[in-house]
């Protein structure tokens, strides 16, 4: 029986890209650890290096995303989903058995064990989604990569809403919110995340719609900021509470009046054909050998097609390694110089911005602020704008201009050192303005990384070299959260005689290193930024993109 075969553009893709969104909203529980990590804290009697290493943990699980990597070009994004599933339920069951007191003296072992499991159910989930859309919207990488990481960023201040209005502020019922709710969340989107034939040219229409999505999660993101705002200052009822969560979810659902759209006014068509990928293939299926071939000689590469010819008869080996903006293996990029260099970028500004995260809730403390909700909803709008905004600037310019995107890693390390300094030297007023940077930032980076991985090394075995640079991630929290900012703290409360540390001094000296570590990421991100020049004039000559022959589709 012949396979549907889903032209690029038509409804299917968008009908996917519609729900990643929800799953993107999922992958970010792993920004809650600030909302409950107090009550756990309170409830285990931990010290604050204990809970920065629950932290560690919390960075670890999110980012460690080789096993996902690796099976999404062996298994279809459902299967891919629902180990995800798993994750989230059995690893969040435990931390609401410990902080509900359900269950009594679990060792911390356990609840470290279980908090990883928990948030690598990101990982799971992000990498489902991101790969099949990346390989969908090939010619929009930038675009994608922003809207899909704008919305896990924006996932913070999703659950705070509800952690607020209906959940009632309480740990246990946040936890087993993420127990429950998220799980069956992704069930229902599985179905509809699959890969479909991605369009061989520009779209005008596309490019609208993506402008929908955009303008969509910004007045999400704008709505959720307010919110937090009224909420902190004003008394609401129920009633009230549940209606401003239910404008909430109706932004959240607003991309799919794409497909909707589509679907009255279809400007696509649909095909039938054999071999092509639907919803139960893999992420990446192998290209066939004759329709390769057919590439070559399209394209004048003889002597390609001789040695190819060779290679299926076993006579020869491919001796030749890819160049960069080719499709490499991970053991080929990991022999690259480029590859170490985004890495190391990455490493010292993800690190640094999440060590603001994982101790948002001492540092306004610290500030002197009783409510840190606030601040998180700050950081997560900022962190949205910044992974959304740096999507859509990047993909102007590599397309109008050929500038690397690896220019705003140079500006958001630049920036980040800056505010780490002021965050030292506790200057008045400065606690909401640097949160705001930083959040910003931290977007940037995380955003900026996802596409230009794709572009110096390939889609092919994107999943698995996009998961190791994500190690940068836990890597950083671990030296500067958990080692780092939590051993300084608990000297500096200590000395203060209490196991609540108040005052600039309780993050000075780590605010110092960490600025230290941007101004690091600075120099080394504009030695990446020369040395990768040369490879987007190449790929963006002449304003649009040269798409890879073998996409995988």
């Amino acid at each position: 029986m012949a396979n549907i075969v889903v032209k690029g553009g038509s409804r299917p893709p968008w009908v996917g890209l519609a729900a990643a969104l929800w799953v993107e909203i999922a992958a970010g529980n792993a920004y809650n650890f600030p909302l409950y990590s107090p009550a756990l804290k309170s409830v285990m009697g931990f010290n604050q290096q204990q809970l920065t290493m629950l932290g560690v943990a919390n960075d670890i699980g999110e980012n460690v995303g080789l096993l996902p990597g690796i099976a999404c070009n062996k298994f279809p994004p459902w299967a891919i989903l629902s180990v995800g599933v798993l994750a989230c339920f059995l690893g969040y069951g435990v931390l609401w058995l410990a902080v509900s007191q359900t269950v009594n003296n679990l060792p911390y072992w356990l609840l470290w064990l279980a908090l990883l499991i928990a948030t690598n159910s990101n990982a799971w989930f992000g990498t489902a989604v991101l790969v099949t859309n990346m390989r969908n919207f090939p010619l929009s990488r930038g675009t994608v990569s922003g809207i899909l990481k704008g919305y896990a960023g924006i996932s913070a201040a999703v659950y705070t809403l509800v952690y607020s209005l209906v959940l009632d502020g309480s740990a246990s019922n946040l936890l087993l919110f993420l127990t429950l709710a998220i799980p069956i969340l992704c069930l229902a989107m599985m179905y509809f995340i699959r890969p479909c034939t991605p369009a061989s040219g520009d779209d005008s229409s596309e490019h609208a719609h993506f402008l929908f999505t955009q303008a969509a999660v910004i007045l999400l993101a704008i709505y959720l900021l307010v919110t937090a705002i009224i909420i902190t200052v004003v008394s609401l009822s129920d009633a009230v509470s549940y209606i401003l969560v239910a404008i909430m979810v109706i932004f959240l659902i607003s991309p799919l009046a794409i497909p909707v759209k589509m679907s009255i006014f279809p400007s696509g068509h649909l095909v039938l054909g054999e071999g092509e990928t639907t919803s139960t293939d893999p992420l990446l299926t192998p290209s066939s050998s004759a329709a390769y071939l057919e590439t070559l000689y399209e394209n004048g590469d003889a002597s390609d097609v001789e040695i190819l010819l060779a290679m299926g008869e076993g006579a020869v080996k491919k001796k030749r390694r890819p160049k960069r903006g080719e499709d490499f293996r991970m053991h080929e990029a990991l022999i690259k110089a480029d590859f170490w260099l985004l890495w190391v970028v990455y490493f010292l500004g993800i690190g640094s911005g999440v060590t603001v995260l994982n101790n948002l809730a001492q540092i306004g403390v610290a500030f002197g602020l009783e409510d840190t909700t606030i601040l998180l909803a700050l950081f997560s709008f900022c962190n949205f704008a910044g992974r959304i905004g740096s999507g859509a600037v990047s993909e102007h310019f590599v397309r109008s201009r050929a500038i690397p995107r690896t220019v705003l890693m140079t500006c958001a390390h630049i920036i980040m050192s800056v505010a780490f300094v002021l965050f030292a030297f506790a200057i008045d007023g400065i606690l909401y303005t640097a949160t705001a940077l930083l959040g910003i930032c931290y977007g940037i980076l995380y955003a900026v990384m996802v596409p230009t991985a794709s572009e110096l090394f390939g889609l092919r075995h994107f999943g698995v070299i996009y998961n190791c640079l994500l190690l940068g991630n836990p890597v950083g929290a671990l030296l500067f959260s958990g080692i780092l900012a939590g051993y300084i703290y608990d000297a500096e409360a200590a000395r203060q005689g209490s196991s609540t540390c108040v005052g600039p001094d309780c993050f000075k000296v780590t605010f110092l290193a960490l600025a230290g570590c941007c101004g690091l990421g600075t120099i080394m991100s504009i030695i990446l930024t020369v040395r990768i020049w040369p490879v987007y004039e190449m790929l963006y000559s002449g304003g649009s993109y040269n798409l890879p022959r073998n996409l995988g589709h």
